[in-house]
């Protein structure tokens, strides 16, 4: 039988943060659908803010007054974190969007890996994570995040011998598998994702960092999240106008876009966020992006079973590595768990029971001098 205790703590945050790459893979794939039929990626990123936050805006008001915990109220400082948050995260989407806009879900996967190891940079520079090397939990989270990282670039550059035979008249446009020759392509438009993607992610890092930071004195996530929105919503707005779309651009009908709108208002910026932030406050930033190259394994895994791709040993050897990586990871995050839950045990025991040995022996000595 599972403890509630570690139900919550251990499986469910590792259930919710796989769900969430399935989520966000196959938002990718259908925000590239939506731009492969003209819609602009930056009024796309705006109405997207504007969805959530008209979703987010009752939710939070019966969040605050439905929830059992003391939060303690709003102040100057977390509403100006809140919305620096907010900006960085907006800025981090118009980004990411841009650059899939020029090149493919594919490329943005492959280059997510690099989130764990500047989330991880970022949180020992902030104080956020501790790295004792003499610990083995300390070591297996540095050795698991390496090989991670190691098992997502065998997967994306080396492909090998095939395994299972995709579809010979496969020639989907929106396949999650790119050739690699279209990897190695000196195209510019290429480049320039290559570049954006990689300003996003390392925005992302940062936001991940900096939610940490604001949850400590503020554990309040949905709060947290409307207010990011409601700042998201002004600053793609702003940059969607500036950028100068023309008023066409703003008009969306029943199609494809207005589904991907939709979805990724509600499935991304309100319950992933919610969800996510959850999971941080829970775990931390380090623990959160170390599943990240696991979305380069879920990408091949969807082409391959819905997309007709055809599966090679590079793609089996470098799940395999991100999988081992992953389960380091885990285990020296347990470890470390369970190591800070003895030293505050022997903290209680080594200071507290003293004293109350020392009071029941006084006691004790002032009952039998009382008798005698």
């Amino acid at each position: 039988m599972v403890r509630r205790g570690s139900f919550y703590m251990d499986f469910l945050p590792v259930v919710v943060i796989i769900a969430l790459q399935f989520n966000y893979l196959g938002l990718l794939t259908l925000f590239k659908a939506a731009t492969l039929q003209g819609m602009n990626n930056h009024v796309f990123v705006a109405y997207s803010y504007a969805v959530s936050t008209s979703l987010i805006f009752p939710i939070t008001f019966l969040n605050r007054s439905c929830r059992s915990r003391v939060v303690p109220p709003l102040s100057f400082f977390i509403i100006s974190k809140t919305i620096l948050l907010g900006v960085i995260g907006s800025l981090s989407q118009i980004m990411g969007y841009a650059g899939i806009s020029y090149s493919s879900p594919t490329l943005s996967a492959s280059i997510a890996n690099l989130v764990p190891a500047f989330t991880f940079m970022l949180a020992v520079i902030f104080r956020k994570e501790k790295i004792p090397v003499k610990y083995r939990s300390s070591q297996a989270k540095v050795l698991g995040s390496i090989i991670s990282i190691t098992g997502a670039l065998v997967l994306t550059l080396y492909k090998g011998p095939s395994i299972i035979k995709g579809r010979a008249d496969s020639h989907l446009s929106l396949s999650l598998k790119q050739p690699i020759s279209f990897l190695r392509s000196g195209d510019a438009n290429w480049a320039i994702a290559g570049i954006l993607l990689t300003a996003e992610y390392l925005l992302i890092s940062v936001c991940f960092v900096l939610q940490v930071d604001i949850l400590t004195v503020f554990p309040d996530e949905v709060t947290l999240i409307f207010y990011v929105n409601v700042t998201g919503t002004v600053i793609s707005t702003l940059v969607a106008l500036f950028v100068g779309p023309n008023a066409s651009a703003w008009k969306i009908g029943l199609n494809i876009s207005l589904i991907s709108i939709l979805c990724s208002g509600t499935f991304q910026k309100v319950v992933g966020s919610i969800v996510s932030t959850w999971v941080l406050r829970l775990k931390g930033p380090v623990y959160v992006t170390s599943f990240t190259p696991f979305t380069v394994v879920i990408a091949v895994a969807m082409g391959v079973m819905f997309l007709g791709d055809t599966l090679h040993v590079g793609s089996l050897v470098g799940a395999t590595i991100v999988s081992i990586g992953l389960y380091a990871l885990l285990w020296g995050k347990a470890k470390e768990e369970i190591e800070e839950g003895v030293g505050s045990l022997e903290s209680v025991t080594t200071e507290n029971v003293p004293l109350l040995q020392s009071y029941g022996r006084e006691s004790y000595q002032k009952r039998t001098d009382g008798n005698i």
